[in-house]
């Protein structure tokens, strides 16, 4: 059995460029803000130094919606286009805009524990899957 090479989507957006750990925020030297993506100053304080810092891989849901339309370009997607769920994660320190492996508003709860994942975007030409974050029902709450 063969597998496909992958590739991150963003090496930057991960931890030593894996999906498979966590995502690269970054939390201000000076007021503890957290970010993700990473950026190189602080939206709160304006200090220019900010610490790479790992985010936690679990949260709660904060809100979420359904993406019923394909998204525009430059961002690319396996044809045929199914709709996805998209959320806002709570981590604590920072709430994340994600990809949900889950597309049913039913099976969703504001509240609800969720799990960091990896999930592929699109495959490159040249059969290379892209992978990107996703978060997922934590397996207590699936169970």
């Amino acid at each position: 059995m063969t597998t496909a090479p992958t590739r991150p989507i963003d090496p930057l957006l991960f931890v030593d460029d894996d999906p498979n750990v966590a995502l690269r925020g970054a939390r201000c030297s000076r007021c503890s803000t957290v970010t993700f993506p990473i950026q190189h100053s602080c939206p709160r304080c304006g200090a220019a130094e900010m610490n790479p810092e790992a985010l936690p891989t679990e949260g709660v849901l904060w809100s979420y919606t359904v993406q019923s339309f394909a998204p525009k370009k430059p961002f690319l997607h396996t044809e045929p286009f199914t709709p996805f769920g998209v959320g806002y994660i709570d981590l604590g320190d920072v709430i994340v805009e994600s990809r949900l492996t889950v597309n049913d508003p039913e099976s969703l709860e504001i509240g609800m524990p969720m799990r960091l994942c990896s999930i592929v975007n699109h495959v490159d030409d040249d059969g290379t899957e892209v992978v990107t974050f996703a978060f997922a029902p934590s397996k207590e709450e699936a169970a």
